[in-house]
């Protein structure tokens, strides 16, 4: 039944999603936020864009507060009792994103059948199911605003309301799974969980290496493989893959399958149908309905955006959803790109904020990525975590691109992998090579070496230590590299 549902949305695309944003106006058309903006006289696209504008997380946070406080048919029809807490990436504050009833059924636990779906459609003689599924997630707490009021991580709001046949095929118990203290959880995680016949992992790459690591070291093996024989598949999110895959590669010892999701705490987004697909398939009958703000709209008065039937192949898309979370046109702060028209397949490219461009050259996430998987590549490295901001020109000096890097293995020679790294951002963004052009405006780039353990440091500095908390890519602001800086320096001091 999923497959015959998900041959058709895929196939049917611009129709569904007609249908989607048909049904969120008319669900929410009767809250404060649907009387505000006319939803009753809402009947097509042109007027819904016209008559709603674009919103950020500030826009829509007064809505949410009094959501949080237990007010009703606010930004949507039905009562809304979970948030998901934002890693807030972007600063230091959290963002409490609004997960109803419909959020969870429509959304995100529809979206993970039909991932699960597609995986045995691929793997027909899989053994998924036969073993247990482990989340490396975040944790959970009770709103102090609201005794009715839950918040968590994505992840924890998701176990905390997962089907009871969803309890069965995971691990650890729930308990375990929600623990608050991170490095607690990480030990508890690792000595359970060791026991277990693990047929799947999920959680972003840091993490989930990290504990692989303690799970090693408890059952004094040298591969995942040793410990878990039939795990089959990772799930991966939160960051980009290819610069971990080396190390998972080496960790686990043995084959198994790669999948990238996209679920942000707004929506279950897209999904790898195979492991070998360029890019995830956008889920279009899953409650959100989607518009693609090109990026150089961003910040303008009245940003453009466009359809699903108007999307372009390579164009850096900012990503706007209205949801069944009560999110309408919302500037989620990601940026994507299709590699697929037929069907619709997305990579993530960054954040609308996590790129550099202090000189013109426009650097985003995916191009520091690729480059920096390039450079390992091709000096034996292994790269653990990164982070990149510019160097503005001086009374000495042009420009430069800093670098803050940690290795698992270090490259056999250094400054070649400085050198491959920067040819690698040439050929993959002609603006930066034109920037680079005799560094007349930007010079070779600086690069430190971390030692290991400074990233994790500076993240439990900020209170941001563990599950989906990522150190951020790229920016064009300094402020959070000088602060690892020093926490290098006084380590070192």
């Amino acid at each position: 039944m999923r497959l015959w549902r998900i041959e058709n949305w895929s196939k049917h695309p611009v129709a569904v999603q007609r249908e989607v944003l048909q049904e969120l106006v008319t669900a929410a058309q009767y809250t404060e936020f649907g009387r505000k903006y006319n939803f009753s006289k809402l009947f097509t696209l042109r007027e819904f864009k016209k008559n709603v504008p674009i919103h950020t997380y500030d826009d829509m946070k007064p809505y949410i507060l009094r959501m949080m406080e237990g007010e009703e048919n606010i930004l949507w029809n039905t009562p809304v009792t979970w948030f998901a807490k934002s890693s807030g990436t972007t600063s230091d504050k959290s963002k409490f994103i609004p997960i109803s009833e419909e959020s969870l059924k429509e959304n995100h636990f529809k979206a993970s059948k039909d991932l699960l779906s597609n995986y045995y459609k691929n793997f027909p003689s899989s053994d998924l199911l036969t073993g247990k599924g482990l989340v490396v997630g975040g944790s959970h707490q009770i709103s102090k605003i609201n005794d009715e009021i839950q918040f968590g991580d994505l992840s924890a709001v998701l176990m905390q309301n997962s089907p009871f046949w969803g309890q069965w095929i995971r691990t650890p118990e729930l308990s375990v799974a929600l623990m608050d203290e991170w490095e607690n959880k990480i030990e508890k995680l690792a000595q359970v969980t060791a026991e277990e016949n693990v047929t799947s992992l999920a959680g972003v790459p840091t993490w989930t290496l990290l504990l692989l690591k303690r799970i090693l070291e408890i059952k004094r093996k040298t591969t995942i493989k040793e410990v878990w024989p039939n795990l089959e598949l990772y799930i991966n999110g939160g960051v980009a893959f290819v610069p971990y895959k080396d190390q998972f590669d080496k960790i686990i010892g043995g084959k198994i399958n790669y999948l990238e999701i996209y679920n942000a705490s707004e929506g279950f987004v897209a999904a790898q149908v195979s492991p070998d697909d360029d890019g995830m398939l956008l889920f279009t009958e899953h409650g959100v309905f989607y518009e693609f703000m090109p990026a150089e709209e961003y910040k303008k008065e009245n940003p453009k955006t466009v359809g699903l039937n108007q999307v372009q192949l390579g164009v850096n898309y900012a990503l706007v959803m209205s949801t069944t979370g009560g999110l309408w046109r919302y500037l989620i702060g990601d940026t994507v790109q299709f590699t697929s028209l037929n069907p619709y397949h997305i990579k993530i490219t960054g954040r609308l904020k996590h790129y550099m461009n202090a000189f013109g050259e426009e650097v985003i996430v995916d191009n520091s990525d690729r480059a920096i998987a390039h450079a390992a590549e091709k000096t034996n490295a292994v790269v653990s975590d990164y982070t990149a901001a510019p160097v503005y020109f001086s009374d000495n000096n042009n420009g430069a691109h800093e670098w803050l890097i940690e290795f698992e293995k270090e490259p056999d020679d250094f400054n070649r992998f400085i050198e491959e790294l920067d040819n690698e951002l040439k050929n993959l963004n002609s603006d930066y090579e034109a920037k680079r052009h005799k560094s007349i405006a930007l010079r070779l780039p600086i690069v430190h070496k971390l030692p290991p353990g400074i990233f994790t440091e500076w993240l439990r500095s900020k209170g941001k230590l563990g599950g989906q908390h990522k150190v951020p890519r790229l920016s064009n602001e300094r402020n959070m590299l000088v602060e690892i800086l020093s926490i290098k320096n006084k380590n070192i001091t």
